[in-house]
């Protein structure tokens, strides 16, 4: 048993990765990162990232080669502002999971690990 079963497998990711971008659809900070006009292909992605890191398939290898998340996210200055608007409406789609307690934390502490590690860009008070 993995975590990705766990937590309740491909339906439990494929609901969490698109309350997070019903979130990101109305935020018009983290909006202008997605070049694209639908959110679709980057819910697909982030999707199968997130499956493949927790034990589920690995789509995302398969398609898009070694995930390098840091790598992936340098050409976009990502600020604590918007690590902070992240976090809000990702930690809200784990809010619609049934996940046990420890499960629950699991989660929230990768997904806060994860924001923080992309942060690039300072603040406007300099932080990062």
């Amino acid at each position: 048993m993995t975590y990705y079963d766990d937590f309740g497998g491909h339906a439990a990711f494929s609901k969490l990765v698109h309350e997070f971008y019903r979130g990101v659809a109305d935020d018009e900070v983290l909006r202008g990162l997605y070049p694209e006009a639908d959110l679709g292909p980057a819910e697909e992605r982030l999707r199968m990232f997130l499956e493949q890191y927790w034990g589920g398939p690995t789509t995302y290898s398969d398609q898009r080669g070694h995930p390098r998340l840091r790598m992936r996210h340098v050409p976009y200055a990502v600020t604590p502002d918007m690590r902070d608007r992240w976090l809000l409406h990702m930690l809200n789609a784990v809010d619609t999971l049934a996940l046990s307690p420890d499960d629950d934390e699991r989660l929230r502490d990768y997904l806060t690990r994860a924001a923080y590690s992309l942060v690039n860009t300072p603040g406007p008070d300099g932080a990062v």
